[in-house]
């Protein structure tokens, strides 16, 4: 095994994904490892761990497994270095574009909530004695 191929245990560190997670990205098609070792080990390679990059940058906004699979199969198709003709490169550059402005929205909402969320602490924190001291765990499981 050359040092170009990583095991899925470093990937997992890189990625900070489980390996039940990337294994279930591989069921679902969303990334494939490169290669296999001799013994059948998942072999990945920095492209695969760049795919799983994206692929963990999008959970958290929210976009479905079927988006991640259109949004990869877009930017795999733009960056394949094959002849597209005018007609299919500006409709992939449209779909980034809504990808973008999908993502975009997210943000915004994620904001949003992220400010209602700190009101709110900020609303708790006022009704606490000023001589409290924090407690720490907290008595509401997260």
């Amino acid at each position: 095994m050359g040092s170009e191929h990583m095991q899925i245990g470093e990937v997992a560190a890189r990625t900070e994904l489980s390996l039940r997670t990337i294994r279930h990205y591989e069921d679902t098609g969303l990334v494939i490892p490169s290669a296999r070792s001799q013994g059948g080990f998942r072999l990945y390679t920095e492209a695969d761990v760049a795919r799983l990059m994206v692929i963990r940058r999008m959970k958290p906004l929210g976009f479905t497994l079927d988006a991640m699979r259109d949004l990869l199969a877009t930017t795999d198709r733009l960056d394949s270095g094959d002849e597209l003709t005018a007609e299919q490169r500006e409709e992939l550059v449209e779909r980034m574009r809504g990808f973008e402005q999908a993502t975009q929205q997210r943000v915004r909402d994620l904001r949003t909530q992220l400010a209602r969320a700190e009101e709110f602490a900020a609303t708790l924190r006022e009704h606490l004695p000023r001589d409290a001291e924090p407690q720490l765990p907290s008595p509401f499981p997260m």
